[in-house]
């Protein structure tokens, strides 16, 4: 019978593996080689379960990448052991590769993150309520008894109690005590304000107001889009998803943010249309629904390579 693994061995693992996937993803400057080092040196069993993850590393460095990925679900005492005594997060797969996805250097240093697929809600101690969406990281601090955020990535909902100022890539968000969501989708930022109202102000541009009930794009130079939106609709606050007659490729690619691994569909599935309300706790389901609804079918190489093909029909 093979040992119980304790909460800490798994945590220092957990750290291990996102050096190594740092590492390897090329992540790492002078001053992140020196934090490495630093951590390897504060004790003889950090030193020691580096080896090992680099010992793993070469051993499935070996392995095709077929048979590196089949192992993920594959339930044997090896693999236990390996997980037991190694890197418990990221052992049995291409580990730079998936460990870098679901723990970037962003959503590593961050105070508050979420990884892929994850959401997460934080009570801050004015009595706001902070919600993170998949895969988002943040900032916080107070400053002069004002609390100041800063979204690395992702997106996020706050019904803020007190006064507060947002800082994104795109510029400054301040608000009074209101209720609004910002998504950071690399392009700028989705601003929707439910409750109370905003003033946006880009980096290079001048600051505009935005009331509830509407919702407003943030880019580096200005403030554009300004529309109405239903702000009684649930949403992912609620752990849905709503579309109705949306294209399946827009879709798709909202699925993705959720969900880890690989989902690839071919070009010819973009033109189907997609309606209805999906739980996004349970993607698999999502997929097997759209199987039972529209003509494709899905394909498992693992749980984290998915192919989705047009359904084959009948001679």
């Amino acid at each position: 019978m093979s040992a119980e693994v304790s909460p800490q061995a798994r945590q220092l693992a957990r750290e291990a593996a996102q050096w190594l996937a740092l590492q390897d993803a090329g992540e790492l400057d002078g001053a992140g080689d020196l934090r490495l080092q630093r951590w390897r040196a504060r004790s003889a069993a950090h030193e020691a379960l580096w080896q090992k993850a680099q010992q793993l590393r070469q051993r499935f460095a070996q392995v095709p990448a077929p048979v590196g990925l089949s192992c993920l679900d594959r339930p044997d005492p090896q693999r236990r052991k390996l997980l037991g005594q190694a890197l418990t997060v990221a052992a049995c797969a291409p580990v730079a590769w998936l460990a870098y996805r679901q723990l970037p250097m962003e959503r590593w240093r961050a105070d508050l993150a979420t990884t892929t697929g994850q959401r997460r809600a934080q009570m801050l101690v004015d009595g706001s309520r902070l919600q993170l969406n998949t895969a988002t990281a943040v900032d916080l601090a107070w400053v002069d008894g004002q609390l100041h955020l800063t979204l690395l990535q992702g997106e996020i909902a706050l019904d803020s109690r007190s006064p507060l100022h947002l800082q994104t890539r795109y510029g400054r968000i301040d608000a009074a005590p209101a209720d609004f969501c910002v998504r950071d989708d690399g392009d700028g930022c989705l601003v929707s304000v439910t409750r109370g109202e905003l003033r946006l102000a880009p980096q290079h541009g001048g600051e505009q107001r935005l009331v509830a009930g509407h919702q407003a794009r943030l880019s580096t130079t200005s403030v554009a889009q300004v529309r109405r939106f239903d702000a009684q609709l649930p949403g992912w606050r609620q752990g849905v998803l709503i579309v109705e007659d949306q294209p399946l490729g827009q879709f798709l690619r909202e699925l993705e943010r959720y969900r880890p691994g690989v989902l690839r569909w071919q070009p010819g599935l973009e033109r189907l249309r997609v309606t209805g309300t999906f739980v996004l706790d349970d993607t698999d389901r999502i997929l097997a629904l759209l199987a039972a609804s529209l003509p494709l079918q899905v394909q498992y190489r693992t749980r984290y390579w998915v192919s989705l093909s047009a359904r084959e029909q009948p001679a």
